[in-house]
């Protein structure tokens, strides 16, 4: 028999990673701890699945080297095991924004119909926020903002923006921003505060990518309201 080239078993090494991608599943089981570290309750109730099913997807995430997990007391607690990931997980949203024609209409159907505008750069908000002139919005669960935010954002829902606009100035500069690139909360907050005509974008990237540049991140016990 004939034994296999190493060119050969390092492309099925690479194909490990690309199946453990290949579930929605699993990429919104990356999006949460990319939040932070979680066990499999906690994952399995944020991503909507069975304990069971929740299990079985990060044991393919952990045999692909794409997430690690320790032991606390009896519990297990899962992380990812590289910052890169956050860049590959980017990385197949920008593949699928520029080639596949349904993603691009989805996007449009988030921000009602129309081209959305620019995200904000990290180090343009930095800037701002330094200056006092600019409201950032985190709409992400409660429990995720308090877990760790942006100085200075306020915590909202999609749901609670209504009833926040009337606080707002009418030429208020907003920034909006969620969990990271698969998230849709922030192009959906932006959709929402536009249509009562404020100037509002999304941040580039989320909460992850904010706290991988290094940039400061607060967290507090019990979070913040708007």
């Amino acid at each position: 028999m004939l034994s296999i080239s190493p060119k050969h078993a390092l492309l099925e090494e690479y194909a490990r990673v690309a199946h453990a991608l290949s579930a929605p599943a699993r990429l919104s089981i990356l999006e949460q701890l990319a939040q932070g570290e979680r066990g499999v309750e906690a994952l399995a109730q944020k991503t909507g699945l069975s304990l069971a099913n929740c299990s079985q997807h990060l044991q393919q995430l952990r045999r692909s080297g794409l997430v690690t997990s320790r032991r606390d007391g009896k519990a297990v607690i899962y992380q990812i095991s590289d910052a890169k990931t956050l860049d590959l997980m980017d990385l197949l949203r920008i593949v699928a924004e520029r080639n596949l024609a349904q993603v691009d209409h989805i996007l449009r159907g988030l921000a009602g119909d129309e081209d959305a505008p620019e995200p904000v750069s990290r180090a343009d908000l930095a800037i701002r926020l330094a200056k006092g002139s600019v409201i950032v919005l985190d709409v992400r669960p409660a429990d995720e903002y308090a877990a760790g935010h942006i100085p200075g954002a306020l915590n909202t829902t999609v749901a609670e923006l209504d009833q926040l606009v009337p606080k707002f100035a009418a030429d208020a500069e907003i920034v909006a921003y969620c969990r990271g690139p698969y998230c849709v909360y922030a192009h959906q907050a932006v959709a929402a505060l536009r249509r009562h005509g404020l100037n509002a974008r999304r941040l580039e990237g989320g909460l992850p990518e904010w706290r991988e540049d290094g940039r400061p991140v607060l967290t507090t016990p019990t979070g913040a309201q708007a």
